[in-house]
């Protein structure tokens, strides 16, 4: 499992450019923002987190960084 974990790291990648053009919506409005810029602000965040869970499940970064 930890060795296929770098695969999450595509999941931003479908959000913000596959599924952007879906996501173009001038009309839906949410937290006051317009749907687009929500979408945008959302998948930086779990850009975000999905890089913090790859940092945990990589095998490399068990070790201590002294040399």
């Amino acid at each position: 499992m930890r060795k296929y974990s770098q695969f999450l790291l595509i999941i931003p990648f479908i959000g913000m450019c596959l599924l952007l053009p879906w996501a173009n919506r001038i009309e839906v409005f949410v937290f006051g923002l317009p749907f687009l810029l929500f979408w945008i602000a959302l998948w930086m965040l779990l850009s975000s987190l999905i890089l913090y869970i790859v940092y945990k499940l990589d095998p490399e970064n068990e070790g201590s960084e002294t040399e």
